[in-house]
């Protein structure tokens, strides 16, 4: 009787022992997986930062660009308001002018086009020539879109 209560006993310790082992080992197994899974979150955590940090270059980057337009368009309106102002005026009567002078309005006209079509050109980015980064006179200077087209040109009250 006491033989066998030792076998039970002996067994039961086995038992024990070969399911402790076993849980050690699953435990070495989840540990190893957690392990490689939080290397994979950490790689995640260091790319989820990289991107942040473009979206914040790219939106100051943006944040430039339309301040640049805001400027631009600030500029572009005030010159229009100058241009409407300056050929609004009451009396004018183009037609009447262009029976009576037809060759200085043709001339006036051609001329205004040019400088007009130059003002869209740097409107849409393209770059002042080194005459009309440097014109300070009014004889000079692109009278459609003064302080567009010429920087350098500061001009008077009375004019």
């Amino acid at each position: 009787m006491f033989g066998s209560i030792r076998i039970v006993m002996i067994v039961v310790m086995l038992g024990g022992l070969t399911g402790g082992a076993a849980y050690i080992y699953k435990l070495k197994a989840d540990n190893e997986v957690l392990k490689a899974n939080n290397a994979k979150l950490e790689d995640g955590i260091a790319e989820q930062k990289a991107v942040i940090e473009q979206q914040m270059k790219d939106f100051k980057a943006i944040s430039a660009a339309n301040d640049e337009l805001r400027a631009l368009n600030s500029t572009l309106k005030q010159e229009f308001e100058y241009l409407d102002k300056r050929f609004n005026k009451d009396g004018r009567d183009i037609g009447n002018l262009a029976v009576k002078k037809p060759e200085a309005i043709q001339r006036i006209i051609t001329g205004g086009s040019k400088n007009a079509m130059r003002c869209v050109e740097i409107a849409m980015g393209s770059p002042l020539t080194d005459k009309e980064k440097t014109a300070t006179k009014k004889s000079e200077i692109n009278t459609e879109c003064p302080s567009l087209a010429n920087p350098a040109y500061k001009a008077y009250n009375n004019e």
